[in-house]
């Protein structure tokens, strides 16, 4: 596998340059609020032509564009949101009323139907939405706004899980075979009218929104993973709200145009188990004690992140009360074996991370060879197992507000996204357990024992709990900051 090194920072101005020559979206310098268009710009370009079965779902979704049945409210609660109400008649089987007087984007109505077909294509779909990872669901519509959603087993999370923005309740028109198309499909307050591949979006305000009305008249949206870029154009005046503003970028934004918020979302290093080095897990244990967490949060992040005790962070207050490791590997005495670790670009800090890890481990006595590239390029190959380490950065609650499906998908023998290929019974055991228990505290202990068990197989090396910086201008109010990073764009959010 290739090294594959950073551009120098002649380049990368030469291609901030580039990029905000050309995408975005010039001011229409109207006056009357209500007229104005908001400038965004996103980090990560669309992995699946925004297809809501995808990770695609969260710009859907920080759009105000597509909507579930079930909203969180801030402590991780179900709330209601396309769903007027619901109600649990046994262990496995949920009644969800379906909201009344809701019309699509394209005008036709919000029914049972509609819902049944949504969360059908989902439950379908392969591979299937992360939330959905050993889950099996059926959908029954009744006849008026009735929809009964059945589990195989009891699931007493099934609200929290349909608050995830891959289970987004689209119109009839959006389905064709196999293929999901967001484009004047949602229900939200602001319509998705294009997209031009993995460049840009428009949205317009939805007039006819449920909710009321949006104060931005709509969403010009442009994808740059170039974290300068970014950082350049909020400077510049060329953007009014700015995703992610690398580390790197923010001091050179004035402050007052800078929110950081703590998320929860860790910065680790997976070991590949099944093959190669990390398969000894005594090597394994070696590279964790050879990480050096503090010099990571003041080098790389200047101090804007948390040095991780776990998996789970500051922005979980609970988590707090981990139990750590309970039965910790003794490290093994490294003897030059050498080891790839990939990581990506677009997220500005990872190249950076994934450089001074090599340092650390190449001190501990590995060989460390690195390949970075962007997103789309080397994620088939991370899920495929072709790398001894992966350096990701993982939202832990993005899907149901609940550490279980991060830890199902991640760590589950039969997870969808699990970059370490791990295997092992006590975890998946603690998983299940975790799954089976009911909200509050009895699944909060039980989601810190699962915590446990994947920690004492130091498949995972947490490192650190970032903090997203997001970037305004003078003008923009209202934006949302969300640790869950599903809102954005919310009704509220305009030029003044």
């Amino acid at each position: 596998m290739s090294h594959h090194k950073l551009l120098p920072p002649a380049a990368l101005a030469a291609a901030a340059a580039l990029l905000l020559s050309g995408c975005f979206a010039a001011d229409t310098g109207s006056t009357d609020s209500a007229d104005r268009r908001i400038r965004l710009v996103m980090m990560q370009p669309p992995r699946s032509a925004l297809s809501p079965l995808s990770d695609d779902a969260f710009k859907l979704s920080r759009w105000s564009a597509a909507e579930t049945l079930v909203n969180l409210d801030a402590d991780g609660d179900a709330e209601p949101a396309l769903a007027a109400s619901w109600t649990r008649t046994n262990p496995t089987t949920w009644e969800f009323t379906i909201r009344k007087a809701v019309k699509f984007h394209d005008g036709t109505e919000l029914t049972a139907t509609a819902v049944k077909r949504s969360l059908d294509a989902a439950a379908s779909a392969a591979p299937k939405p992360r939330i959905l990872d050993g889950v099996t669901l059926t959908t029954t519509a009744a006849q008026g706004d009735t929809v009964t959603v059945t589990t195989a087993a009891a699931d007493p999370l099934l609200p929290q899980r349909l608050s995830s923005p891959q289970l987004s309740i689209l119109a009839e028109r959006a389905y064709t075979g196999k293929t999901v198309n967001p484009v004047g499909a949602g229900t939200g307050a602001f319509v998705l009218k294009s997209v031009n591949g993995t460049s840009s979006a428009v949205l317009d305000r939805n007039e006819h929104y449920w909710g009321g009305r949006a104060k931005a008249a709509g969403i010009d949206v442009s994808f740059v993973p170039d974290g300068t870029a970014r950082a350049a154009a909020l400077r510049s005046g060329e953007a009014d709200l700015v995703e992610s503003v690398p580390v790197s970028q923010a001091a050179l934004v004035p402050p007052e145009r800078l929110s950081e918020v703590p998320m929860p979302r860790t910065n680790t290093l997976y070991l590949n188990t099944s093959r190669g080095v990390f398969a000894d897990p005594g090597l394994r244990a070696a590279a964790r004690a050879a990480i050096d967490t503090g010099s990571l949060v003041r080098g790389v992040y200047e101090g804007r992140a948390d040095a991780a005790a776990g998996l789970l962070g500051p922005a979980l207050p609970w988590a707090a009360k981990r139990r750590g490791r309970t039965a910790p590997t003794a490290p093994a005495t490294p003897s030059g074996q050498t080891v790839t670790i990939g990581t990506f670009t677009d997220r500005a800090e990872l190249p950076e991370v994934a450089a001074a890890l090599q340092q650390q481990l190449q001190h501990a006595g590995f060989t460390v060879q690195l390949d970075v590239r962007e997103y789309a390029n080397i994620e088939k190959d991370a899920l495929a197992g072709k790398f001894d380490a992966f350096v990701l950065s993982r939202a832990t609650v993005l899907d149901s507000g609940d550490p279980v499906a991060y830890l199902r998908s991640d760590f589950g023998s039969e997870g969808s996204f699990n970059l370490s290929r791990l295997r092992d019974p006590a975890v998946d055991r603690a998983i299940a357990l975790a799954e089976a228990a009911e909200p509050g505290d009895e699944r909060r202990a039980a989601v810190l024992d699962a915590e446990s068990a994947v920690l004492n197989t130091d498949a995972a090396v947490p490192m650190l709990h970032e903090r997203v910086i997001q970037g305004s201008s003078a003008a923009l109010t209202g934006a949302a900051r969300d640790p869950r990073e599903r809102r954005l764009v919310t009704l509220d959010t305009h030029l003044k």
